[in-house]
């Protein structure tokens, strides 16, 4: 029994191993059979993608060569285009040219009818001029003959009555000319000046005399003016200033017509409020270190002065005065910015009239420098400022232009002459000088009064900021020529009893009027 079980085992093992190597090869042929169907779908889909490509393309080749052959024919169409423009040029041209051809024909055969006539006029006239020269023969010889007198008696004659029509009429030539130079002079000038203060605007700076300070309570009042005022005393007496402590709530008022002083009071009165430590001794300090703090600002100011002006090789002392002169006004205005505006106009001035512009801008920067020192020396500022130049080492037109600026010496260098006129235009432009209300309106009283004052005149009213005085005066008790003397005299009034910058125009009006009424 266990022999057969084995045979029986073994055969269907046998069979089991065919079953399963015939269903590997069925499985084999099965997926071959698949992969040939779907290779050979791929090749069908790869064919129908290459002939839809292949169509695209020759579709794409034919819309390109239709649209190359469009671009040709456009081309080509503009080509034609120009070729008929410049053919219709060419027969405008020709028909120009063949018109000009005509026209100088025409011309050609004018000019020879104008030598024809031009030749008999020519024999015609040297035909008269034989029979005038015969006729003056004539006429010469019965002269003679009527007034007795030679040829040469008669020639000097005439010559004499030339020489003096001559002289009349070039001595009438000249005062024309002479007047027309005037006119072109004066508004030659004028150009030049309006040019020079329209490239040239700066803004004025006007200070005040006094300065105020803010203090963080009104008890620092009390800290200020110290046991019995000596704190105040002693800020005062370092200073050089008057404090002003009144009701004013959270101010303290610093004033001084030195405004070097004032600054330095003010400075050393905020580091002392700020320090906190008010005492004679800590203000004596404070003063002494503000002092030299501000002589060092000041030369600071100088040299900026001098570089912003392009003015170089000055003397140290010669920029710490300019420094002062930040400190320095003139009827309000600053003088330092004065004296800078007045260093651009010069030279401008100078460049358009063709001088150095430099050496002008150099004299109008310094023409003030004596008003940085008038208080310690005696004189003007114009003698002060041209010794202060001196000592220093300025020379020539610089010395000439800070004495003369002001008409005190002869003026005989043209930069003194653009100086004063440059000083002229800064301190007389509309907003250069600055002054109240009152001192305004008391200004323009003191004008109308003074004019009014002459007899004949009948009104007067100031015009132009007081730069300008109209006046009317009665036709019955003036003519022409006392009205003249009126206004040279209403002029000299003005120099000799006010005080003012710049120039004031005079202007005397004397008319007669006739009035009727018709009923």
């Amino acid at each position: 029994m266990g022999y057969w079980q084995v045979v029986i085992t073994v055969a269907l093992c046998a069979v089991f191993s065919g079953l399963t190597f015939g269903l590997t090869k069925l499985l084999d042929y099965l997926r071959r059979r698949d992969a040939e169907t779907e290779a050979s779908r791929i090749i069908a889909q790869a064919n129908r993608e290459m002939e839809n490509r292949r169509r695209e393309f020759e579709l794409e080749l034919k819309e390109l060569g239709i649209q190359r052959k469009a671009e040709g024919e456009k081309e080509l169409s503009k080509l034609r285009e120009e070729l008929h423009d410049r053919e219709r040029i060419l027969d405008k041209r020709q028909d120009v040219l063949e018109q000009q051809a005509e026209q100088i024909r025409k011309q050609e055969k004018i000019v020879e009818g104008t030598q024809r006539k031009l030749t008999e006029r020519i024999q015609d006239t040297e035909k008269r001029n034989k029979e005038l020269a015969k006729l003056l023969d004539v006429q010469r010889q019965t002269l003679h003959e009527l007034s007795g007198l030679s040829k040469d008696e008669a020639t000097a004659r005439l010559l004499e009555m030339l020489d003096e029509q001559l002289r009349n009429e070039s001595g009438a030539l000249i005062m024309k000319h002479e007047k027309r130079l005037a006119e072109t002079c004066e508004e030659k000038s004028r150009e030049v000046m309006l040019t020079t203060l329209q490239r040239y605007a700066a803004a004025h700076t006007a200070e005040t005399t006094t300065s105020t300070v803010d203090i963080p309570s009104d008890e620092m009042k009390g800290r200020i003016i110290g046991r019995e005022g000596r704190n105040i005393r002693a800020f005062e007496k370092a200073t050089g200033v008057d404090v002003i402590i009144d009701d004013t709530p959270g101010v303290v008022i610093v004033s001084a017509f030195d405004m070097i002083r004032r600054e330095v009071a003010r400075i050393s009165l905020n580091r002392l409020i700020a320090d906190g430590r008010i005492h004679p001794s800590r203000i004596e300090e404070i003063v002494a270190d503000t002092q030299r703090e501000l002589e060092k600002h000041l030369q600071k100011l100088g040299q900026e002065a001098a570089q912003e002006v392009e003015v170089h090789n000055l003397h140290e002392r010669i920029i710490h005065l300019l420094g002062r002169l930040h400190f320095r006004t003139s009827y309000s205005q600053n003088v330092l910015r004065h004296s800078i505006e007045v260093a651009f106009l010069a030279g401008m001035l100078a460049d358009e009239i063709g001088l150095d512009g430099k050496l002008a801008r150099r004299c109008g920067l310094l023409h003030d420098i004596g008003k940085a020192a008038d208080h310690e020396a005696e004189g003007g500022h114009p003698k002060i400022g041209a010794d202060l130049l001196k000592r220093y080492g300025e020379k020539g037109a610089v010395l000439h232009a800070a004495a003369g600026h002001h008409d005190d010496i002869h003026v005989d260098n043209p930069y003194t002459v653009l100086v004063a006129a440059a000083d002229a235009c800064s301190a007389s432009r509309p907003g250069a000088r600055r002054e109240t209300l009152e001192r305004y309106v008391k200004r323009m009283e003191e004008l109308e009064t003074i004019a009014t004052e002459f007899s004949g005149v009948d009104q007067a009213f100031a015009i132009q900021a007081g730069r300008e005085m109209r006046v009317i005066v009665s036709s019955r008790e003036t003519t022409d020529e006392s009205a003249a003397k009126i206004c040279r005299d209403i002029a000299k009034a003005f120099e000799e009893r006010l005080t003012y910058p710049g120039e004031i125009k005079v202007t005397v009006l004397r008319e007669t009027r006739h009035t009727e009424i018709a009923h």
